[in-house]
C-alpha cells in the first residue's frame, strides 16, 4: 500500500471480517449439560476472536448457562426483548434487593456475551454476524438525525459485537426495517464519521499485546476491577448524567465494605488471574507450534 493510500485509511474504523462457525454442540446438549455450554462458549467466543469474561453481579458470577436457557425457552433475546421479558428472566435468579438494574444488566450481557452464540446454537445461523432489530433501529434514527457534513460513505464487511466497541459505525437507512434480525451479507453500506487531520486523545495506556494479536489472552483483573465493573453497570442506569462522579463513588463504596464482603471479589479476581495464566500458558503451546511447523515447512 503506498503511503497516500495508507494515509487516507488512517483514522477508519476497521470491522474484521468474521462469519459465523458451525454448531459446536447441538442446542439440545449445551441446554441440558452445563459442561458443554461453558466449553462451546468458550470456544465460541474464541474462533470470533471475542472478549469473554464471566460478569459479576452482586458480588457473584452471573450463571451464563441459566441465562441462556431461560432466554432461549422464552424464543430467544429478540423475543424477549419485544415482549419485555428480562424482569421475568431476572426473577430466575433471586438477586438481592440492592441489586436494582438486573434487568438491564442482564440484557447488556447477554447481548455481548450470549448472543451471536444463540444465533449459531438456537437459530442455526450462518454466515455472516446478524445484528439485533432493536440495535439497528437505533442506528437507523441516528443516521437520520446527525449532521451530513464530515461524513464519508465506505464498504465494512460486518458489525463486530462481543464486548467491542460499536461507535461511529451506522447503516445506511435503504435496507428492510428492524422488524426481524439483521443478518447482512458481507458487503454492507455504512456511513462513519471521518475526520482526517483530527488525532484522538486517550490517558496513557500499558501498550497491549492483543492489539498485534487479538488471540493473545484477555489480562486478568483484579476484584476491585470487578466491583467497579458492578458498581459502573448499575449507577449508570440509576444516574446517567452523572458519569464524572462514579469512580468517586465506586472508590467510597469498595472502602465501605466488609472484609467479608471484599473477599467475595478478590476470589473472583484470582481465579481470574488462574484463567489468565492458563490461556497464557495454551496460547504459548499453540505459538511453539505455530513456529515449528513455519520452520519445517
Amino acid at each position: 500500500m503506498s503511503q497516500s493510500s495508507a494515509a487516507k485509511t488512517k483514522g477508519r474504523s476497521v470491522v474484521e471480517d468474521k462469519l459465523y462457525p458451525a454448531p459446536l454442540s447441538s442446542h439440545e446438549d449445551v441446554s441440558k449439560d452445563p459442561i458443554v455450554f461453558w466449553d462451546t462458549l468458550r470456544r465460541f467466543h474464541f474462533i470470533m476472536g471475542t472478549k469473554f469474561m464471566i460478569p459479576v453481579i452482586g458480588g457473584k458470577e452471573l450463571d451464563l448457562h441459566v441465562l441462556y436457557v431461560e432466554a432461549t425457552t422464552r424464543g430467544g433475546y429478540e423475543k424477549v426483548v419485544a415482549e419485555k421479558k428480562w424482569r421475568e428472566v431476572g426473577a430466575v435468579f433471586k438477586f438481592s434487593p440492592t441489586t436494582t438494574s438486573a434487568s438491564f444488566v442482564l440484557r447488556k450481557h447477554y447481548l455481548t456475551l450470549l448472543y451471536h452464540y444463540e444465533q449459531v446454537h438456537f437459530f442455526k445461523m450462518q454466515g455472516p454476524p446478524c445484528v439485533p432489530s432493536a440495535l439497528r433501529a437505533g442506528l437507523a434514527w441516528l443516521l437520520w438525525n446527525i449532521p451530513r457534513k464530515g461524513l464519508m460513505i465506505i464498504r465494512i464487511h460486518i458489525l463486530k459485537l462481543g464486548s467491542e466497541t460499536l461507535s461511529g459505525v451506522l447503516y445506511h437507512p435503504d435496507h428492510p426495517g428492524p422488524s426481524t434480525s439483521f443478518c447482512q451479507s458481507n458487503d454492507v453500506g455504512a456511513i462513519i464519521p471521518y475526520t482526517p487531520n483530527s488525532k484522538r486523545r486517550y490517558g496513557r495506556r500499558r501498550r497491549s499485546k492483543r492489539r498485534g494479536d487479538p488471540s493473545y489472552p484477555k489480562p486478568n483483573r483484579s476484584g476491585y476491577n470487578f466491583f467497579f465493573a458492578e458498581k459502573h453497570y448499575k449507577l449508570k442506569s440509576l444516574y446517567p448524567n452523572r458519569e464524572r462522579e462514579f469512580t468517586k463513588m465506586i472508590g467510597e463504596s469498595w472502602t465501605n465494605l466488609s472484609p467479608e464482603e471484599r473477599k467475595v471479589y478478590q476470589n473472583i479476581g484470582l481465579k481470574d488471574k488462574e484463567r489468565y495464566n492458563r490461556e497464557l500458558k495454551e496460547y504459548k503451546e499453540r505459538l511453539k507450534l505455530r513456529q515449528g511447523e513455519g520452520a519445517n515447512s
